[in-house]
């Protein structure tokens, strides 16, 4: 979903996804990611991921991070920040949360000259560079709409749960990067859960800042679709088959930000325990030893 995506644009594998139980193949959901122009969009996403999680860390810090960590940041995110990483755990999750029926009619719409006009233009968003990003965000890039064409954005960020799923998924990315690296400084996956503490919904004030955002991205993406093309893009998410998609989207979104996410963190952690090792033994060989008092 491009409305998750951007959210991240402007900004280890998942154990439950893999259980879960399927009830369409991962071939099956694979066709409907690829019809949907998942994969594209989330490379896209990916690769300002190091300078977006250097500058959190940095900022999350108040400016205290050192070179040397900073750039152990810089270097897990560009190692598990990748398609390779996301897709097993993203398209289990797609699977598990897909239905027969939901994905021949998904593949019916994305075929269709509405889902390939749709398709297009959430991959074109995907790959605009960071200026232009926060410029819709900010609402100072937009395209002109009348009050009818900005009631059907309105809605068809509604009906993609546009707010709910780019907080789920930030969400899911703190909580996964703090938890591996808690994995990474030598804790089970247990412990380190046990130590982020308990897994909270998204808070309101977030949804809040996401909202107006995010449907201004909407209205941005699908700025040079007819009013014919958004109706049937409404006709498809609100159908049953379409809440069935949207739901998966997000759940392969989530799983897969997850698996990525969990893997940075584990390697930030086992790279700031060595630095630290590192430390206290440099700082261990450079102090004097106290003299000894004479007899």
């Amino acid at each position: 979903m491009a409305r998750t995506l951007s959210f991240l644009l402007l900004f280890g594998l998942s154990a439950t996804a893999l259980a879960a139980p399927s009830t369409v193949s991962i071939d099956m959901a694979g066709r409907v990611y690829l019809a949907a122009g998942l994969r594209e969009q989330v490379s896209a996403s990916l690769d300002g991921m190091p300078e977006r999680l250097r500058r959190m860390f940095l900022s999350e810090s108040h400016g205290k991070l050192d070179a040397a960590r900073l750039e152990a940041v810089t270097a897990a995110a560009k190692r598990t920040f990748r398609i390779d990483v996301f897709e097993p755990s993203a398209l289990a999750a797609f699977a598990a949360h897909l239905d027969p029926a939901a994905v021949q009619q998904a593949l019916a719409f994305l075929a269709s000259p509405t889902g390939r006009r749709m398709v297009a233009a959430d991959v074109a968003l995907a790959k605009l560079d960071p200026a232009a990003t926060d410029a819709i965000a900010n609402g100072k890039l937009a395209a002109a709409a009348t009050p009818q064409r900005a009631a059907l954005f309105q809605r068809i960020a509604t009906t993609t749960r546009a707010t709910d799923s780019a907080a789920e998924v930030y969400m899911t990315m703190g909580r996964s990067l703090a938890v591996g690296k808690a994995m990474g400084y030598g804790l089970d996956l247990k412990e380190a859960r046990a130590s982020v503490g308990k897994k909270t919904p998204p808070p309101a004030d977030l949804l809040k800042s996401l909202a107006v955002p995010l449907e201004r991205y909407v209205a941005y993406d699908y700025r040079d679709l007819s009013d014919a093309d958004l109706r049937s893009m409404l006709a498809f998410f609100d159908s049953p088959a379409g809440k069935t998609y949207v739901n998966a989207s997000i759940a392969a979104l989530t799983a897969g930000y997850r698996s990525m996410s969990r893997r940075c963190g584990e390697r930030i952690g086992e790279s700031w325990r060595e630095i630290a090792r590192s430390e206290a033994q440099d700082s261990a060989v450079s102090t004097p030893n106290p003299p000894r008092p004479n007899p």
